[in-house]
Parts: C-alpha cells; structure tokens; sequence
C-alpha cells in the first residue's frame, strides 16, 4: 500500500505545531501573551471617555455665584471636585501627592465684583504632567467657566429689558458652530486603544518569528527542521512561518472585535482593505524578524532589536505627536516602521471612511517591507547550512 504523499509545506506546519505544544515561550508569545494584553487593554479603556477627573476648589468667597461654579463643574462630565480645600498650600500638597489634578482658586469678594461689573478673576492650576489629561481639563473647565460668564451677562441684558435672543445676539454677535468630524466624543478607543492593541500584535508577531527560528538555531534542530521539508529550504522556511501567520491574523480579528464592537469604534470604510492591511502588516514583521536573524545571526541580539523597533514603532507613528510636527530626521525615521502605515490605513477606513485609492501606496509600503525581509533570505539560509548550533544565550 502507497504512503499518503504530504506535501513539505503541510510536514514542516505539523513539525512545528507539535513544537509549539511543547515549547512553553512559543506557547507565551503565540496564545498566553496576546490574550492577556489584549484582555488587560480592552479593560484599561472600556469606559472610552475619561470622566470624573479629580479637581480640588478652594473657595474663599462662600457666595451663591461661586458654590454654582462648583455645582457646575460637578455637572461636566469630565471633572468632579474631590476635596474643598480651605487654603491653597492645602490644595498644591493634594496636587502633588495625586489626589487631584487641577485647583480652582475663587478670591474673597466674587461676588461682590459681579454686581459692581468688575471683571472678577478666577484662577486655575492644572497639572500639565500629563499632557493629555491637563488638556481634557483644561477645555473642560474653560467651557464651565464660559457658561457661567455667559449666564451673568445675559440675566444683566435681560434685565435692562432685552428679550433672551436679543440679549443673546449681544453677549454672542458671532456665534462658531464647532463640529469635530472624527472623534467627537475625545474616546481613547478611537486611537489609543487601537494603536495599543496593534502595538501589542506587533511586538509579539516580530519576537515570536525571531524566536521560532532562532530556536532551530539555538539548539542545532537545522537539519531536521529542513529534512521535514524536503531539504527545500524555501519549503521548509514556509512551512515554519505559516502557523504563525495563521495564528497572529486571528488575533487581529480579536483586535478588530475589540475595537468595533466591544468599544464601539466606528467602521465608515471598508473592512476588507482593514483585514488586508493587518494581514500585510503580520507579515511585514515576519519578514523584518527574518532580516533581523539573518543579519546578526544572533538571537539573543535579534531579540533585543526587535523589542526596541516593536516599541519605537508608537511613538513615530504620529499619534500622539504629530509626524508633520517632528523634525525631518525623524520623519524620515517614522516610515521605517511597518506600523506607521498601517494605523494610517484603519484610521482612513475606519473613522474617515476615505476612498480606496487612499490607502494604495500604504499598502504598497507595507509589500515593500516584506520584500526587503525575503532579500535576508540568502543569509538565514547561509547561517542555518553552515552553523548547527549558536553559543549559549
């Protein structure tokens, strides 16, 4: 009776799935480890919108106007007064232990000022350490402060015998209608969630590749990883990346479910060009692992390396910082990042909804890549044919 023929590619994939079983950090970096980041980050950032930020009032005034500002301020829904301090030396030692994070100081005579229309001044401290917190506090606050300024010039208005929309018309006489097109409700989980998440996809597609062949290396497997492929190293190199591309494309589908439905992200494009994108990507920094490995022949090295460019990738992908704000050096550094163009592509399909040609020369970003991974090709197989084993990490 003939043996059942199985093609290398199909031997090399059972190999290594009966390697990964055995294999408690291939196990980590391929199931435990996504799992468990992409639970924590999905519970960090549930709430979508920060509310309630801590804020500390020290009112010397006691009048009606300013115990409204702090019933005012406790109605916005990005900050809520914590401790009703009586001095300010109390409040800055609340500021710097972290109880709060911004003081309103109302001075003695509030009040008084108002009635007399003389311009009354209220203070606000805000810890910037935080830039994006101070920022969400800073607007929150102006906007209260706003309100209540408005509402005093227009009860004054009103009460000299001008109708509500004629007093209106006069405290505003140019009124700007402000619509944030995307992102209108300040939610992390519109890119700070995704980026995250994608981070974490990244970091553990590009260490668990460098891993996998390094291991081979490491421990002088070589030959029989190659005799499972027919000792066609194109084959068996297939054979050996593929699982993981499997693996890793599934958890961006668990990426995409967080996103879109847990957190409610918006979808105004098209999906597909998102699943293409995040499957270019996975193999983006499968093939970036293999330059890595063949280029230091060195896995403990290999390793070091993609954890530092898994991690640069956030910060020069222009999410918090503006990639158009940085100098030209490091413009020029944030497009050696496969990352880079793909949070561009989900932010084009997924809040924009920009048309398809948008995201044409990402996407041919993200082939170049992977073409750039394949020339180390020669080299891996160089190091594999010629070196059984790697000396001790």
């Amino acid at each position: 009776m003939k043996d059942t023929y199985i093609h290398p590619v199909v031997k090399v994939m059972l190999r290594e799935w009966h390697r990964l079983h055995h294999n408690a950090a291939l196990l980590f970096v391929t199931f435990i480890g996504p799992g468990l980041a992409f639970v924590l980050i999905a519970l960090i950032f549930s709430a979508n919108v920060p509310h309630d930020l801590p804020v500390g009032i020290v009112d010397r005034d006691h009048s009606t106007f300013s115990r409204q500002i702090a019933r005012m301020i406790n109605a916005s829904s990005i900050a809520k007064i914590h401790c009703d301090c009586n001095s300010l030396d109390e409040a800055r030692q609340s500021m710097e232990n972290g109880s709060i994070d911004a003081i309103i100081y109302i001075p003695e005579g509030f009040e008084n000022d108002i009635f007399r229309s003389v311009p009354p001044r209220v203070a606000v401290y805000i810890n910037n350490a935080n830039v994006l917190k101070g920022g969400l506090l800073n607007s929150g606050i102006r906007k209260v402060m706003s309100s209540f300024s408005a509402g005093i010039k227009l009860q004054v208005k009103m009460k000299s015998g001008l109708t509500q929309e004629q007093a209106m018309n006069r405290i505003m006489p140019v009124q700007l209608r402000q619509k944030i097109l995307f992102n209108p409700y300040t939610s992390y989980s519109y890119y700070l969630t995704a980026a995250l998440l994608g981070i974490f996809l990244i970091t553990f597609v590009l260490l668990g590749t460098i891993y996998s062949i390094g291991d081979e290396l490491y421990h002088g497997t070589g030959p029989q990883w190659l005799r499972a492929g027919d000792k066609k190293f194109l084959l068996s190199l297939m054979g050996k990346i593929l699982p993981y591309t499997l693996i890793y494309f599934c958890w961006s589908i668990v990426l995409n479910y967080i996103l879109f439905y847990q957190l409610g992200m918006p979808l105004h494009g098209k999906f597909l060009l998102i699943l293409l994108s995040e499957l270019l990507l996975i193999l983006s920094y499968q093939s970036m692992a293999i330059a890595f490995v063949g280029f230091t022949s060195n896995m403990r090295l290999s390793l070091s390396l993609g954890s530092a460019y898994a991690m640069l990738a956030l910060t020069y992908s222009g999410l918090t910082f503006p990639v158009a704000g940085m100098s030209t050096f490091s413009q020029a550094f944030a497009r050696i990042f496969p990352f880079t163009y793909w949070i561009k592509i989900l932010i084009s399909q997924s809040l924009r909804g920009e048309p398809v040609h948008h995201v044409i020369i990402p996407i041919l970003f993200l082939l170049i890549f992977i073409g750039f991974g394949l020339l180390f090709v020669p080299r891996f197989q160089h190091v594999l044919m010629k070196r059984n084993r790697w000396g001790k990490i």
